[in-house]
């Protein structure tokens, strides 16, 4: 194989013995941000990320038309194909766990999500950051997204990453110490934030696999509410419409990318490549949870 998948045994506050591991859940995009703004479990824990990993998972099935067996963490999905129709269903007892390690130019990368196609290898990637305080140290999360985006692309050119960050929007107020402020008092957002805004934008909208190696694909920054009622929405002002780090536009411009290299420059690997399109009657379609989802659809006859 390409990678191998590594299980973590997630319990409260990062311990990571004695339990079975946390399986791969069909989630909302509000509720995986919840757990992250809230973080119940501890800072010091992945357990208050792993709900956003979930959601991208099973996003790149229902939107994407990957199949869940293709991805890890594997989404709690099953593939009934009938002829040329394919039908999607739920089965929580089909999630998986972990990240997948992969092959890198410099070090081998263990990464959030994968999607992996055998006798290729890893076409898309997603890893992901959530930072709650000290936004003044991103510095750091600069060099960090470089040197990953670097590594495997010079071991994996064609393959498709993104970088998707979630930040914390905490406000300015006696409670919050300075270094942890993303909100000043008249709902600005700090310089530090926006110079990494600006950061980021340069490394994104990587479009082809000749392109510079230190760009992702496709990058996407949100600042998420921490503060009732609305704890788990993302900030609407910030990215500003027109900046190429909008949530709105990140999975399309990987699934374009994806159908560029894998699809239209390579017609001799559509069988394994391909990207399903779901039958209208499939079970996952009356779920509520579809809510937050666009599912990739077939087109009736």
């Amino acid at each position: 194989m390409y990678g191998s998948e590594k299980e973590f045994r997630l319990c409260s506050d990062g311990d990571t013995m004695g339990r079975e591991p946390i399986k791969c859940e069909w989630v909302g995009l509000r509720d995986a941000l919840r757990v992250f703004v809230l973080n119940e479990a501890g800072h010091q824990g992945s357990k208050h990320i792993k709900p956003l990993h979930w959601y991208v998972a099973c996003r790149l099935v229902i939107e994407g038309g990957f199949r869940p067996e293709d991805i890890v963490p594997r989404p709690p999905f099953v593939v009934d194909s009938r002829n040329s129709r394919h039908v999607l269903r739920h089965d929580a007892n089909e999630g998986g766990s972990g990240e997948r390690t992969v092959l890198g130019g410099l070090k081998t990368k263990d990464v959030d999500v994968v999607v992996t196609k055998n006798g290729i290898g890893p076409v898309m990637a997603v890893s992901l950051k959530g930072t709650l305080k000290a936004f003044r140290n991103l510095t750091n999360r600069m060099e960090e997204a470089v040197g990953d985006c670097t590594n495997l692309h010079i071991a994996y050119p064609a393959l498709v990453y993104g970088f998707l960050q979630v930040m914390r929007a905490n406000r300015e107020g006696p409670q919050v110490v300075a270094n942890d402020v993303a909100l000043s008092l008249d709902g600005q957002v700090i310089e530090h934030i926006r110079r990494y805004h600006d950061v980021l934008a340069r490394l994104s909208d990587r479009d082809d696999v000749r392109d510079d190696t230190t760009k992702y694909e496709a990058i996407a920054l949100a600042l998420v509410d921490p503060d009732p009622p609305s704890e788990g929405i993302i900030l609407p002002f910030f990215p500003e419409p027109g900046s190429p780090l909008l949530l709105g536009e990140f999975f399309q411009k990987l699934y374009m990318q994806y159908d560029q290299r894998f699809i239209y420059a390579a017609p001799a690997l559509k069988t394994t490549t391909r990207r399903f399109a779901w039958d209208p009657e499939s079970p996952v379609l009356g779920d509520p949870r579809l809510a937050d989802y666009s599912p990739r659809l077939a087109h009736e006859d």
